[in-house]
């Protein structure tokens, strides 16, 4: 039996990786430090996951077990046998867990073990590469020359869409039909068994940034949009006519620039488009906008979401106005219990908008884009039409 060890139990970890690996015959080991988890898991060594479709249909995946994250020893000797280690904690954690994966890595070199890939599933450009770097921390340079040889760190883009939501049975999960998982082969050792379902690619950033361009951009932006008028979900927000036109016309701007880019054939981009919309629209899904939203500061970084295809948009002689009016949305995301939109607020206020603006998107005031955007907050408040 495979072994694969995946750090994060929650619904993407259960209902998209997990689901994935148990598919392909690898017995899974989850890493979490939310303790009741981690307790179900290993007490039922099973769990099940639904389908958002008119039938509902669900499957049982079975052959599971877990481990504390505060268990160094535990994780570190899961990590040294291992054949396969995975990753869905968000790219912020990435850190707090590398001490202990590098502490496995350590194990596997000294006793001869055969070559590991560890695939960080997180919703960012290059999440592997960010995970080597915080592993290769914890590694003195003898040990990061072995490794070197000996591990892999392929990046990934992924894409399935799991809500918040709360279940009778805290295991069980609800994802939506669609999915899809892309591992850079050109990073892989030869003969690596392949994952059922995941798709391997010799060049990963086309479809990395097609994905977060068009699926994350216009999730986030449908999640702002209805947040500054008061709604509570992303099916809600696409249902409104005046965010679901905003919400296509930002996917327009990525588009023409993705299209130039990586030279995209442009119909089947639109297609995708519209594809990316409908799943947004899906109404055996109930997603809400707070949970897309959630995380203002980092979805507005300069090599995130909205920020980078404006960016590169613009200095490709595309007007990125839609794009611009979701950053000033973003910046009045006041949603008091996400510790991000606390800290953006309070840069608001403190600095002014602008300035808060230029801090955490690094666009300089004297830019174009900055103009846009906040051109469009000064005329946007809560509950304003769009």
């Amino acid at each position: 039996m495979m072994r694969a060890v995946h750090f994060g139990a929650g619904n993407i970890g259960r209902g998209f990786i997990g689901l994935l690996l148990s598919d392909s015959g690898y017995e899974v080991t989850f890493v979490d430090v939310n303790e009741t988890l981690v307790g179900l898991l290993r007490e039922r060594r099973e769990y099940t996951v639904s389908l958002a479709n008119e039938s509902q249909d669900t499957v049982t995946v079975r052959g599971v077990t877990a481990i504390s994250g505060n268990d160094a020893e535990q994780v570190a000797a899961a990590v040294a046998g291992a054949d396969l280690v995975t990753t869905a904690v968000g790219v912020n954690i990435l850190k707090f867990i590398a001490g202990n994966i590098a502490s496995g890595i350590r194990r596997r070199l000294a006793a001869g073990a055969a070559p590991l890939h560890i695939i960080a599933c997180e919703n960012a450009i290059g999440g592997s590469t960010q995970l080597k770097e915080h592993v290769y921390s914890h590694l003195n340079e003898e040990e990061r020359q072995q490794a070197d040889s000996r591990v892999a760190f392929p990046d990934a883009a992924v894409d399935r869409i799991v809500p918040l939501q709360h279940h009778e049975d805290p295991l069980h999960v609800t994802v939506e039909p669609f999915y899809e998982w892309v591992v850079d082969r050109s990073s892989m050792f030869e003969g690596f068994e392949p994952v059922k379902g995941v798709h391997y690619v010799q060049q990963l950033e086309p479809y990395i940034e097609r994905k977060l361009f068009t699926v994350n951009t216009g999730h986030c932006s449908a999640a702002y949009l209805g947040y500054l008028q008061g709604i509570a979900t992303i099916q809600e927000a696409m249902a409104d006519e005046a965010i679901a036109r905003h919400v296509r016309e930002a996917l327009d701007e990525t588009g023409k620039m993705l299209v130039y880019k990586y030279s995209f054939n442009a119909e089947e981009h639109t297609s995708y488009i519209a594809k990316i919309m409908e799943r947004f629209r899906n109404p055996y899904l109930t997603d809400e906008v707070v949970r897309v939203g959630r995380s203002p500061i980092r979805k507005l970084s300069p090599n995130d979401r909205l920020v980078r295809p404006a960016l590169q948009a613009f200095a490709g002689g595309i007007e990125p106005v839609r794009l611009a009016g979701v950053m000033a949305a973003a910046l009045r995301f006041d949603y008091a219990d996400d510790p991000e939109a606390a800290e953006l607020q309070a840069a608001v206020k403190e600095l002014g908008a602008g300035a808060a603006l230029t801090r955490y998107t690094s666009i300089p005031e004297d830019h174009p884009v900055h103009e846009m955007v906040m051109k469009q907050y000064s005329a946007w408040k809560p509950s304003n039409t769009l």
